[in-house]
């Protein structure tokens, strides 16, 4: 079976868990040995953690996994649950004084509107993602992070689309390979490679012209005539995030690895319109496992390429969940 997904990079290994009825989940992705670790993030509201751990400045080079979460802030919980598991395999960074701490950077994402809002990824849920976490090729859709992903939300749920967890991975030569996995939760459509919405906000029953309506004229409908709302509630009402990372098995440092989170961000502004908004928390981790010797700029501009092709799998694949419509149903 052809692998075209984060796994296709060797040693990566990718788990999920998905819970329906809340309408949440979350994702692990655990790291081989020595992995190096980056960050980049551009949305005004992001829920993250472990991040300044990743600044090139900082101590700690290698990373053990990444968790990406539904729930909120409350989501950050599911890394407590990858830490205990990378403990109890003896999987961390060894201190001075002996004790093993796993690195486990992790962002999340807002899905409470969906499903039942008390049940949040926790310490158990990301334990069990762990534990189901392989190199098969990763599944996509409403699952894992994904679950209770939507995009296009301003107009409410009914009128939105169905987001979800999308990864795709490219082989540039030699053995190199650059891979994206993504949950995609955005404020803005989701355009192809021609730049036209495969998903988004969608029109209202009876309207004339497109199935959807265009993120960027519903902004500014939104900004120039306001809905009659609660004075503190924002002109665009939206809780959205992309959170994703970028896989490869070049050798990089910290700095270099880094760079290439930043060039990872250039694929979610391809594939979403618009992107990093105030009301996103667009956060995309990278990681290196150090294999082959390679060029930044190369592996930079291919994760911008492989991210927005993960982006766009991502709504391909979602299924319809909690009243909201998948493109594809």
């Amino acid at each position: 079976m052809t692998n075209n997904t984060l796994t296709a990079v060797p040693g990566i290994r990718v788990g999920h868990f998905t819970h329906l009825e809340g309408a949440t989940g979350c994702t692990v992705i655990i790291c081989p040995d020595n992995t190096i670790g980056g960050v980049d993030q551009r949305g005004g509201a992001p829920g993250t953690r472990e991040t300044d751990l990743l600044r090139p400045i900082h101590l700690v080079n290698t990373v053990n996994a990444v968790v990406l979460s539904g729930g909120s802030a409350y989501g950050l919980a599911a890394a407590d649950g990858a830490m205990r598991y990378l403990e109890a395999n003896g999987v961390g960074y060894k201190s001075r004084s002996g004790f093993i701490v796993p690195i486990v950077p992790a962002a999340i994402l807002m899905d409470l509107g969906l499903g039942d809002p008390a049940i949040r990824p926790d310490a158990a849920m990301g334990y069990a993602a762990c534990e189901v976490a392989s190199s098969d090729p990763v599944l996509q859709g409403s699952v894992g992070a994904g679950t209770g992903c939507r995009v296009g939300a301003m107009r409410g749920n009914a009128l939105a689309s169905k987001g979800g967890l999308g990864s795709a991975s490219i082989e540039i030569g030699g053995g190199l390979i650059v891979a994206a996995l993504v949950a995609v939760n955005a404020v803005g459509d989701v355009v192809d490679d021609q730049r036209q919405i495969i998903a988004g906000v969608r029109q209202p029953p009876g309207a004339d012209g497109n199935e959807f309506a265009n993120a960027l004229e519903v902004i500014r409908t939104l900004w120039t005539n306001p809905p009659a709302a609660h004075v503190d509630q924002p002109v665009i009402p939206a809780e959205n995030t992309v959170i994703g990372v970028v896989a490869t098995n070049a050798r990089l440092n910290k700095e270099q690895v880094t760079k290439v989170a930043q060039m990872a961000q250039n694929g979610v502004a391809l594939a979403v319109r618009p992107a990093h908004t105030m009301y996103d928390g667009d956060t995309i981790f990278s990681l290196a496992t150090g294999e082959i010797e390679a060029e930044t700029t190369l592996i930079g501009a291919f994760a911008a390429e492989v991210m927005a092709q993960a982006i766009r799998s991502a709504v391909i694949h979602a299924t319809s969940l909690a009243g909201i419509r998948a493109v594809r149903d």
